[in-house]
């Protein structure tokens, strides 16, 4: 029996067993096997040669990359919002590999990739699904285009089959401790009332993935799926823009519901409606800050800022000016928000606040 017979029958077996206390010690333990399989199916031992044209070189401050199924805008709205030319048509698979463009925006270079439409079962393999899937795991933030003439069953698809390949959309890490040891059994701590885990079904579950030796402090109530993922430890945790699309031919007051969901953008490529909207939301999401910079005696140099993420400390832009200021500071000078008066001396621990000026004082 294949992976892929082997994952069926499980998901079946999930499916007809109902869900309460007595049958949860079953499904979690059905739940391990599952996403074992999928690991081993998604990560074969022999390696595969990438696709052509999905080696993409990151570049640019952040990367975006889109996702959604054929015929949705994706090449449209890349066309649209960049200087990039991607071949577009009414028809399906017009894209066959990963286009990049580039969006300018408040002094950042931010990359966004128009990737192929990706098919039902393409955590499995499916169509291009695995160039498309891994692609989407170098993300800063994916860009799901969405058809706003059909039902949310393409969000459903969508979001099925990334977190079936370990993508957890707009969710945080939970605050779980796991480390492996080399001796002394498993230690089980947790310092809060579990309702979906207890100590006998975490016992087993680490047995299943051959682990007999580790540490394990459970700091929230979490589920026996979010245990596995810190388990497995390559899930990625991204934030994901739902972007709907053909606004222009739904009513008013159906545009007026999607657009009061969470994470989500409408717009009309078409039409050219809310497309400034849309970047702007895609800067938001993306937590990136602008700061100046300033030599001793100067103006600041407005002109061309720097571009870092949210909670960045002064570490993190002397690393971003020259690798080697960081051993050779001494101390930085701050104006802005994230000071108490101006300037304010700081160390290279000082988070840092979007618009803030920055001096560095070398030893």
């Amino acid at each position: 029996m294949g992976i892929l017979e082997k994952i069926a029958d499980i998901e079946a077996e999930i499916a007809r067993t109902q869900k309460n206390k007595a049958t949860e010690h079953h499904l979690g333990l059905l739940k391990a096997k599952l996403a074992k399989y999928r690991v081993q199916l998604l990560e074969p031992k022999t390696t595969a040669a990438k696709g052509e044209g999905f080696d993409v070189m990151k570049s640019g401050d952040a990367r975006v990359v889109m996702i959604g199924f054929p015929s949705v805008g994706k090449s449209t709205l890349l066309n649209k919002i960049t200087k990039t030319e991607s071949e577009t048509g009414a028809y399906e698979f017009t894209t066959l590999t990963c286009i990049p463009g580039k969006i300018e925006y408040n002094g950042a270079s931010i990359q966004l990739l128009d990737l192929p439409g990706i098919i039902e079962g393409a955590s499995q393999g499916k169509g291009r699904g695995r160039q498309v899937v891994a692609v989407a795991r170098t993300a800063d933030l994916i860009l799901m285009m969405l058809d706003a003439t059909k039902s949310d069953i393409q969000k459903e698809l969508l979001e099925r089959e990334l977190e079936a390949v370990g993508l957890r959309l707009n969710k945080r890490p939970p605050n779980i401790y796991f480390k492996v040891k080399k001796g002394g059994g498993i230690a089980f701590n947790a310092t809060c009332k579990l309702t979906h885990l207890n100590e006998r079904l975490a016992y087993q579950i680490l047995h299943d993935y051959k682990i007999f030796n580790a540490e394990l402090l459970i700091r929230e109530d979490c589920t026996v799926d979010e245990l596995i993922d810190i388990i497995l430890g390559n899930r990625k945790y991204v934030t994901c823009l739902y972007c709907y699309n053909k606004i222009d031919a739904i009513t008013l007051e159906e545009v007026d519901r999607i657009a009061r969901q969470p994470y989500t953008e409408v717009i009309s490529c078409s039409a050219d409606l809310n497309l400034d909207g849309l970047i702007k939301s895609i800067w938001y999401h993306l937590d990136l800050l602008m700061l100046y910079t300033k030599r001793r005696g100067e103006q600041p140099e407005f002109a061309e800022g720097l571009i870092v993420r949210q909670n960045s400390t002064i570490e993190h832009i002397c690393h971003a000016i020259h690798r080697s200021l960081a051993t050779n500071f001494k101390y930085a000078l701050v104006w802005g928000t994230s000071t108490k008066h101006n300037p304010q001396r700081v160390g290279l621990t000082h988070v840092v606040h979007n618009e803030d000026v920055v001096q560095i004082v070398k030893k």
